[in-house]
């Protein structure tokens, strides 16, 4: 249906970055202007706001506060008044869905089935070929993959891989994290397997009870809610696996099988049992909420846990704040035994089934496309993710771009980076991902140049007493999975995917806080009944479905899977 453009495009995924939640607004559509007659006029600059909601957390504000903002308000008379989460997202879409008033433009993460079986985000075909052809070039190579059945697209993904794929020198997916003074302390050990890690973790808590007059946290995660994945993914990256969802992958049959009830994970969660026994477990970790977490990870006295990066950069923040960077803490690429290939960072992906829709309660939507087709732009996004030349970074006599000292300093202030307008437009947006056409990464934090930059004397001492240059190289490359991530896979509400989803969702949420606290003796007993449990559900349906979805996407068709 689209004239296709040619650039070479790879996938990729980033995943997404939550901030501190406040503020709310109604529903109603909100956009407002001088001229409405005059406001779907092709170029009309017309002043304009509309209403943008975003289904995670955040802080409230209007996009022409902020500089790019600004620009973009001039270019295009358009502004949006951007509206947070506060409280459960799923309770939030459906009063909208019920109401059937909707904020003009929506991005519902994994409410978005919910939003559209509500048919509540318009078509938007005729729309990127009228006003978003710029769109329509950058998003070239993965159209298809979320367009839907009946041809039409009805939300814009986040993230498509331009030119090409630039890895993370850091760490900002899964890991086992360590407090660096635990390393340096019995002088940086090599650390592989989960009983390595945790006796170096349970030796110090041993030596240290306390910490700065507080009492140690061993070891704590997150399973609040909806970030409960975050506790029951780690078997599969225990066994060498990246982040699929529920399933792991078998690279050579491309079969894809379930892990909660797996040898692996009886192995971890009896790890912790025996953890928890010995009283190195943080004996919140299944009562606190997020906001809980990442104080506690903020204090400066936990010495280790599982998590994604990208979910608790407010406390890695709050930590450097403290002053002492053995309080900082390291990534570990931890697997079950030494023969494992630890696969902790991902591959090159895009996530098809995530995005962002214009709804029926919009005007003159076209003034909406017209706005991401600017942004989309390449100069537009090196502003985004850069910065303003000179001021957030330097170019060197090769074009490569660097930042100093005192622009390391500058582009990661909070309040410089939201006044510009970074941290609006770095997600959330039609955005892109990989390299820009000068070669440069389209994320600075991809840059290796801007990661050594900021990298200061102490995380030096860390980086040579490993022998590694930037702190992701402790980790194995990523093996080749052109399907990544599984997890992206359309699955429809009310199928017996969908059901085998929530089913077993709900047993592992009952399940596995019972068998990590329980008595020793009873470990077996606890585990054998929710073994018995969850092959009560209808595993088979659920695993070939991702085989399925696994096999097709391989060979090229990635529609609805």
């Amino acid at each position: 249906m689209f004239k296709k453009k040619s650039l070479s495009v790879l996938i990729f995924i980033s995943f997404f970055m939550l901030l501190v939640a406040c503020g709310g607004n109604d529903d109603q559509s909100t956009a407002t202007n001088d001229n409405p007659t005059d406001a779907g006029e092709e170029g009309s600059t017309d002043p304009v706001t509309y209403h943008y909601f975003i289904g995670a957390s955040g802080s409230d504000i209007h996009t022409n506060e902020t500089e790019i903002g600004g620009m973009l308000e001039d270019e295009t008379g358009v502004n949006f008044q951007m509206e947070y989460l506060v409280g459960d997202l799923m309770e939030k879409l459906g009063v909208m869905v019920a109401g059937g008033q909707y904020p003009d433009v929506v991005v519902p993460d994994h409410g978005i089935d919910m939003m559209l079986d509500a048919d509540a985000f318009i078509p938007l075909n005729d729309l990127l070929e009228e006003h978003g052809q710029n769109i329509l070039a950058m998003y070239d190579d993965y159209l298809d993959r979320f367009t839907m059945p009946d041809g039409n697209i009805y939300y814009i993904p986040f993230g498509p891989t331009i030119n090409e794929f630039v890895p993370n020198p850091n760490i900002d997916q899964g890991a086992f994290w360590i407090q660096r003074g635990v390393l340096k302390e019995y002088d940086f050990p090599e650390i592989n397997t989960l009983e390595e890690y945790f006796d170096v973790i349970k030796r110090y808590a041993d030596e240290n009870p306390q910490i700065d007059g507080m009492n140690t946290v061993p070891f704590t995660g997150l399973t609040y809610d909806t970030s409960f994945f975050t506790f029951s993914n780690v078997p599969n990256h225990l066994a060498g696996f990246p982040n699929d969802g529920g399933v792991m992958v078998d690279l050579d049959t491309h079969e894809a099988s379930v892990y909660a009830d797996s040898e692996y994970a009886k192995r971890y969660l009896q790890a912790l049992n025996e953890l928890n026994d010995g009283g190195y477990l943080d004996q919140e970790m299944f009562v606190m909420n997020t906001d809980d977490y990442l104080a506690k990870l903020s204090s400066g006295r936990v010495l280790g846990f599982f998590d994604y990066g990208w979910q608790f950069g407010q406390a890695r923040v709050a930590i450097e704040d403290l002053g002492d960077p053995e309080k900082e803490y390291m990534a570990l690429p931890v697997v079950l035994d030494e023969s494992i290939t630890d696969q902790y960072i991902d591959p090159p992906s895009f996530t098809q089934n995530r995005g962002v829709g214009i709804t029926v309660s919009a005007e003159n939507p076209e003034r909406i496309i017209q706005y991401w087709d600017r942004l989309i732009q390449e100069d537009m996004q090196k502003l985004v993710m850069w910065g303003e030349e000179e001021r957030h970074y330097s170019v060197d006599e090769d074009g490569r771009y660097y930042r100093t000292d005192e622009q390391v300093e500058l582009a990661g202030d909070q309040d410089e980076r939201r006044d510009v307008g970074m941290t609006v437009f770095e997600w959330n947006w039609p955005r892109l991902n990989g390299s820009f056409n000068d070669g440069n990464a389209v994320e600075s934090r991809r840059q290796p140049e801007v990661a050594s930059a900021t990298y200061d004397e102490e995380d030096r001492v860390y980086l040579d007493a490993y022998g590694i240059q930037t702190f992701s190289e402790l980790f194995s490359q990523p093996q080749d999975r052109p399907w990544y991530p599984a997890w992206s896979a359309n699955i429809e509400q009310g199928s017996d995917v969908a059901l085998f989803s929530e089913r077993s969702e709900e047993l592992t949420k009952r399940h596995y806080p019972r068998i990590v606290l329980a008595n020793p003796t009873d470990f077996e007993d606890e585990w054998a009944t929710f073994e018995e449990a969850y092959r009560n559900l209808d595993v088979d349906v659920y695993e070939e479905f991702f085989t399925n979805t696994v096999r097709e996407r391989i060979n090229g068709n990635w529609q609805f899977r």
